[in-house]
C-alpha cells in the first residue's frame, strides 16, 4: 500500500498504531521548541505542540500537494502540573509517587496540516493508580520502560501493571487516539477499511 500521509513523530508506537488501522506512512522530523508557555493550560499545550509539529513539517517539505502530515503531543498531567520524561531514576521515582494511589490525566492532542490548512483533536483520558511502593517503582525504572515515556510509565506495557481503571482512549494514553486520528484522516479525504476494488 501507498503511503497516504507523513507522521511527524519518531515514536514506533504512534507508527504501530496507524498500521492497526491500515496507514502506512512516511516519518519525518519537525524540530519544535516544547517549553510550556507561562500560564499556558496542558490542552491549549499539547494542542499547540501537535499544530506546531504538523505545520512545521508540511512547510519544510515544501509543497502544496505534498501528502498531508500528521502529528501529536500526549501529556500526564497531575494538579494541573505536566509531568514530562523521567531525567533519572530520582526523578522517575518522584513522579510514581504523584501517581500511586490517585487518578490523572492524559492529555493528546492530535492535528493534521495539508493544503488546506491545519485542524485538531483533542483526547482526554483519567487514568487510576493503584498504590506503588518504592521497590516497585525502582524495579519498573530498572526495567527501562520509563526512560522515553511522558509521565513515566507506559500503558501498552509493564506499566498496565499498575494501572487499576481506565475511562477515556487507550490508544489516546499511548499517545494517538485513534478515534480522533480517523476523523482527521477522513476531514482530508483519506479512505479507511477499503474494500478491494478501491484504488486507494
Amino acid at each position: 500500500m501507498h503511503p497516504q500521509i507523513y507522521l511527524a513523530s519518531q515514536s514506533p508506537r504512534r507508527r504501530e498504531l496507524l498500521d492497526q488501522i491500515g496507514i502506512y506512512p512516511i516519518v519525518v522530523t519537525a524540530d519544535i521548541d516544547e517549553q510550556p508557555h507561562p500560564n499556558e493550560a496542558p490542552a491549549e499545550y499539547v494542542i499547540r505542540l501537535a499544530l506546531e509539529k504538523a505545520k512545521t513539517a508540511h512547510k519544510m517539505l515544501n509543497d502544496a500537494e505534498a501528502l498531508p502530515v500528521l502529528a501529536a503531543d500526549t501529556a500526564v498531567v497531575v494538579d494541573n502540573e505536566i509531568l514530562g520524561k523521567p531525567r533519572n531514576s530520582e526523578h522517575a521515582l518522584v513522579m510514581m509517587q504523584q501517581l500511586s494511589g490517585r487518578s490523572h490525566k492524559v492529555l493528546t492532542g492530535v492535528a493534521l496540516a495539508d493544503a488546506d490548512g491545519a485542524r485538531s483533536r483533542l483526547s482526554v483520558s483519567h487514568v487510576t493508580f493503584r498504590q506503588i511502593d518504592k521497590a516497585e517503582a525502582l524495579a519498573y525504572w530498572n526495567s527501562g520502560e520509563p526512560l522515553d515515556k511522558a509521565g513515566g510509565y507506559a500503558i501498552q506495557g509493564v506499566g498496565a501493571l499498575f494501572i487499576s481503571r481506565l475511562e477515556g482512549s487507550y490508544s489516546g494514553v499511548m499517545g494517538l487516539p485513534l478515534f480522533e486520528t480517523v476523523e482527521l484522516l477522513q476531514s482530508a479525504g483519506i479512505k479507511l477499511l477499503s474494500t478491494p476494488n478501491d484504488n486507494n
